[in-house]
């Protein structure tokens, strides 16, 4: 069992004057990304300069205009990486590159050295203020730890006034989530009151959720009250950096910009120290997927996965919010169905607002295909198969030969698992379009004689392979299919009857082909099948389709013979 009485949760901060829970996202934050720093220093083997460099140029590319780019005090590596984008250029005059210090001389000194030809930089500054990183990390008291953030505001001071270029001041008291509120507060108030802030000089107060100790309604709590609160307001920034030891990273972040912050500090797809930061990405496309526009160049996840995996050599999960390779998909047989129908209802309506159930997106807006949108395995329905067909080979079939032949595939699945579009695309050539023996059609010539009513009667006379033989036969009837099917019944001895009949065409334009669908019934026997027939005449194609269904229905097993003999020979040609 697990000994859940070890733990003991922190105590939860409450804001009865919370107003966060009525407010809705609007507008896009000011994004910051943390990738090539707090992402970084989390990868199992950190990116190399020249990786940095490209996924730099790939944020830029993004629209980030903060981009906190390293610890250039923490190593060579990170102080030569620095030096590199600044003397060969590559910061462009409407970003403002980061840098992450702790509140120490020697550091700020190197830290400055780094910024050297920069007309503007964010210095970010940090110390731990939690009631257990002051108990067992530093044993020090709440005015000692207050005191460590002034001095490093005093220390960016004096080197601020031998800085060529501007200076914005980034604050965070680290692990905030775990810091009494009106302590946070008072430190907060202290570095904004020393930092001189005013219109034209204004500080980013930074709260990061640097191990997620509760709920995000908690987190948004204390982000209200902290907004509410901080002096100065006007002229302050506030920024917040969620990580996900919970899960919640993405939720804490929506919560807090309820609440009243900013702007937000995340990576690409969540990297960062244990469970990551918070998902920019996912926050960007959840705005998207309600109206609301990000403010980040996101119109193809496919590029930006390439460049993150080379670099980070970190792979993105299948069901990765937006961006998994299988987030697109729908296995179950009611989704598939539902997607079908929602697409279907979106194209025929002509609709400019996305309405497609189980799909909370166009998966085209964000450069991903309708191709993976339906697969297929033993838990998908009739739907699922009649999309494919539709959707990738543009064969609609009728409700009722959807269930049957959805039974084909349903076998297959169920000894293989997933079933590929050519996979039933095979199938149904098989089955249905190459079914040609034992009868084939072969040639029709028809005449419509006016009846004394003003009706007409259609005679039919037929030209017919049977076991590769050529016959001929005549029928009458008050149209095509009906002359044919009566002049086949008395031919083969059979009692055949149209139940359904329908066509479509098979592609958009004047060659299109045309494709038809016929329900046929034994009446001796009871059975019914389906056959289907192309053409670029239709009335070819829905005699076509007769003869495949006499085939299916009274010769299956030939018929069967015949499209997996014919499939093969195709492809062997293509070969």
């Amino acid at each position: 069992m697990l000994n859940y009485q070890r733990y003991r949760g922190f105590p939860i901060f409450r804001y009865p004057k919370r107003s966060w829970t009525e407010r809705e996202i609007e507008k896009a934050p000011i994004w910051c990304s943390v990738d090539l720093r707090d992402g970084n220093q989390a990868l199992v083997e950190p990116m190399s300069v020249e990786e940095k460099l490209e996924f730099f140029q790939l944020l830029v590319g993004l629209g980030f205009r903060e981009i906190e780019v390293g610890f250039p005090a923490a190593s060579q590596i990170e102080y030569d990486y620095l030096r590199n984008l600044i003397e060969r250029k590559q910061i462009p005059e409407d970003v403002t590159v980061q840098v992450l210090v702790q509140c120490r001389e020697e550091l700020l000194d190197r830290t400055f050295e780094s910024l050297l030809g920069l007309d503007k930089a964010i210095v970010h500054i940090y110390n731990s203020t939690s009631v257990l990183q002051r108990d067992v990390v530093f044993d020090k008291s709440r005015e000692e730890i207050k005191e460590i953030a002034l001095r490093g505001v005093e220390m960016v001071k004096r080197h601020e006034k031998d800085f060529s270029g501007k200076v914005r001041l980034e604050y965070s008291p680290e692990s905030f989530t775990g810091t009494e509120m009106d302590y946070a507060l008072e430190i907060c108030n202290a570095v904004i009151e020393a930092w001189d802030v005013r219109p034209g000089r204004e500080i980013i107060i930074n709260l990061p959720s640097t191990v997620e100790m509760h709920s995000p309604n908690v987190y948004a709590d204390q982000i209200e009250f902290m907004s509410r609160n901080l002096k100065r307001r006007d002229s302050v920034i506030l920024s917040v950096h969620p990580h996900n030891d919970r899960g919640e990273g993405v939720a804490a972040a929506e919560l807090a910009l309820l609440a009243g912050a900013q702007r937000v500090e995340g990576t690409l797809f969540g990297n960062g120290e244990r469970t990551g930061n918070v998902d920019i990405l996912t926050l960007a496309y959840n705005m998207f997927s309600q109206g609301v526009d990000p403010k980040l160049n996101l119109e193809n996840i496919r590029e930006i996965q390439e460049v993150y995996e080379r670099c980070t050599k970190m792979s993105i999960p299948p069901r990765h919010p937006y961006a998994g390779k299988l987030v697109f998909t729908a296995f179950s047989g009611s989704h598939q169905d539902a997607i079908n129908k929602g697409l279907r209802a979106m194209r025929e309506r002509k609709g400019t607002i996305w309405e497609v159930p189980y799909l909370p997106i166009d998966p085209a807006d964000i450069g991903r295909e309708y191709e993976p949108v339906v697969r297929i395995n033993s838990q998908s329905g009739k739907g699922g198969v009649a999309f494919i067909l539709e959707d990738r080979f543009g064969y609609r079939l009728p409700k009722g030969m959807q269930r049957e032949f959805a039974d084909y595939i349903q076998k297959i699945s169920e000894a293989q698992g997933e079933v590929s579009p050519d996979q039933i695309f095979e199938v149904f050539r098989i089955e249905y379009l190459e079914s040609r023996e034992p009868i084939e059609f072969r040639n029709v010539r028809s005449t419509d004689i006016e009846n004394t009513d003003g009706s007409y009667t259609t005679f039919a006379d037929v030209t017919y392979r049977n076991a590769g033989r050529l016959h001929e036969f005549s029928g009458s009837g008050n149209g095509p299919i009906a002359a044919v099917l009566s002049g086949l019944n008395k031919e083969l001895s059979m009692q055949g009857k149209v139940l359904d009949y329908s066509e479509h065409a098979l592609n958009a334009g004047s060659d299109s082909k045309a494709v038809s669908y016929i329900h046929l019934l034994d009446e001796e026997s009871g059975r019914s099948s389906y056959g289907v027939g192309v053409s670029s005449n239709i009335t070819r194609s829905s005699i076509r389709a007769l003869f495949a269904a006499v085939n299916r229905l009274f010769y299956p097993e030939e018929a069967e013979e015949s499209g997996r003999r014919r499939v093969k020979e195709a492809e062997e040609k293509k070969a």
